[in-house]
């Protein structure tokens, strides 16, 4: 789960003075990755994206572009665009849900057209996250990314290795960004994985929606 430290930045970023008077550009991407071709489908991730998008407009964001199933090609021209979008947005937000992997101590995202046969397939097929920070960092004041991509992920399982020594982790890497006022909110602490749960939404998703301040609260005195 996310640390408290940054679950309570992360509920100032998004619920500070959602009021009328809020004068801050903030804007949001958010993708949920469920129908993969070449792996079970995900039951929750476009639920999610789904739920979390909704409550991104809810609380007066400027721009909420949630797309779904994307390819690899998609990612990439949707963070390309977001990007662009940030450049004058002082607050900017990525939201994914869906499979991540985790490669000698990168974390990269899985769109639904990856089919991961080698792990060296990871390296073309995937979006490293590095690239989602690229897209939020022209952001002016705040820029965050929420990874719920920490499921058991079955391309591990099957992909060979070029290299027996080479490593992929279970879950995702610890990440400590290196630009300031950038956070990474994960689902599930380093090496672990996150439930789906047994309901058509992450307990993760809940779990931000829930807690995240409604349209009009003002949290400064939270």
């Amino acid at each position: 789960m996310i640390p408290f430290r940054i679950f309570a930045l992360l509920i100032l970023a998004i619920g500070l003075a959602c009021g009328p008077a809020h004068a801050d550009r903030r804007v949001a991407l958010v993708i949920g990755n469920s129908a993969y071709k070449s792996a079970p489908k995900l039951g929750n991730p476009v639920n999610d994206a789904t739920l979390v998008g909704g409550m991104f407009k809810k609380a007066g964001f400027d721009s909420v572009d949630v797309r779904l199933d994307l390819s690899a090609s998609e990612m990439r021209r949707m963070l390309r665009e977001f990007a662009g979008r940030t450049r004058d947005a002082d607050m900017a937000v990525i939201y994914y849900a869906g499979h991540g992997i985790e490669l000698e101590g990168t974390n990269y995202l899985i769109p639904i057209d990856a089919t991961l046969e080698t792990d060296g397939d990871v390296l073309d097929e995937t979006i490293p996250v590095e690239r989602a920070l690229f897209a939020v960092e022209p952001a002016k004041q705040l820029r965050l990314i929420i990874l719920d991509a920490c499921r058991d992920n079955p391309f591990s399982k099957t992909m060979k290795r070029t290299l027996a020594s080479r490593a992929i982790g279970r879950g995702l890497a610890k990440v400590e960004p290196t630009s300031p006022n950038t956070m990474i909110a994960f689902a599930a602490k380093a090496g672990s994985t996150a439930s789906d749960g047994d309901s058509r939404n992450s307990p993760f998703a809940v779990a931000l929606v829930e807690h995240l301040p409604k349209p009009g609260l003002d949290l400064r005195k939270a």
